[in-house]
């Protein structure tokens, strides 16, 4: 597994838009990229960042700007600018050769699954999972953002759960706030794992599968004396649906030599048939270790998970922590 060196203060982040554009929240952009730059880092947009549609560009042009700055000597991580729909649509002209020559970090969240999940699983480059460009626009009162600083300079190796959390997403309330108490839910009353963490938004993977865009199969047989501890952000997957894909996953083979599961909160949940999301992950996983409402995905706070890395995840009474090795 090939770790980008972590950043510090000088270092330039490249920010694309491999998916939609920031045009509509310019505002909180701006802020978040203050945080960035307070941090000491400097900051290079490609052209199509602050378009306002949910394709920042045609699919070309947005492989192109994406390796434009894979090209780059100055940028030493390329940061998507936001989530959305269509990211998968330009990933065919993504130049992961241009990757593997020069590594750097790729980091994003949500849609951006499907750049960072080839990066790891095709080209054995460390990724992190976790905050997009427009995301470190909350003050830094916020301690997932100061966490979120503190993995990408390698300050941090180890994450705990956080005490509480949003019941709601932030755009959906007047004032963000923690509201309620975080209690992780797990098929065991304690447990503890170790394995090369991957994973990312589970809506994106399950398009992936069987694509020339992962290689699930590769990286787990490759890896197969290290484990595996798979993390899944759902993002609005109904209970039923979140079964099949693992299902599906399973029947591919993915969880061959799997320690551990990693289930975050649904941001928008639903079931068709009454279904629960425990009693999805208990009919599909059986009895490798697993946690629910981790404090990874789209709501808030989120840990930043760092795909190829060691991860020795220790878990106990709806707590846990999540210690990172190269």
């Amino acid at each position: 597994m090939i770790y980008p060196s972590f950043l510090k203060s000088g270092d330039t982040i490249g920010i694309c838009a491999p998916s939609a554009g920031v045009g509509d929240k310019l505002d909180d952009f701006e802020a978040s990229l203050s945080v960035l730059k307070q941090e000491g880092f400097n900051i290079k947009e490609t052209a199509s960042v602050r378009n306002t549609d949910q394709r920042s560009a045609d699919a070309k042009t947005r492989g192109q700007e994406f390796n434009q700055l894979l090209k780059d000597p100055e940028v030493k991580m390329v940061l998507s600018a936001a989530g959305g729909d269509f990211l998968n649509e330009m990933i065919p002209y993504a130049d992961f050769s241009m990757l593997k020559k020069h590594p750097k970090w790729l980091m994003g969240a949500s849609d951006p699954t499907g750049l960072l999940y080839p990066a790891t699983t095709l080209c054995d480059v460390a990724s992190f999972y976790g905050m997009n460009a427009g995301s470190f626009d909350l003050s830094r009162e916020w301690d997932y953002v100061d966490n979120a600083l503190d993995v990408i300079e390698g300050k941090k190796s180890e994450e705990y759960s956080f005490p509480q959390h949003m019941s709601r997403p932030k755009f959906m309330v007047d004032t963000p706030a923690y509201d309620t108490e975080t209690i992780w839910q797990s098929n065991f009353d304690s447990f503890e794992a170790e394995g090369r963490c991957i994973g990312g938004c589970i809506d994106v993977l399950k398009d992936l599968i069987g694509t020339p865009y992962e290689n699930t199969k590769g990286f787990v047989e490759k890896y197969k004396e290290d484990g595996q501890i798979f993390y899944f952000d759902n993002f609005s997957m109904s209970a039923e649906n979140f079964y099949r894909t693992l299902k599906q996953f399973s029947y591919a083979g993915w969880f061959e030599h799997t320690k551990a599961v990693l289930i975050g909160r649904v941001l928008f949940p639903s079931s068709e048939t009454g279904m629960s999301y425990a009693e999805a992950a208990q009919l599909a996983l059986g009895d490798i270790p697993y946690v629910l409402e981790a404090d990874i995905g789209h709501t808030l706070p989120a840990m930043v998970m760092i795909n190829g890395a060691m991860l020795q995840v220790r878990y106990a009474d709806g707590k846990a922590s999540l210690k990172f090795e190269e």
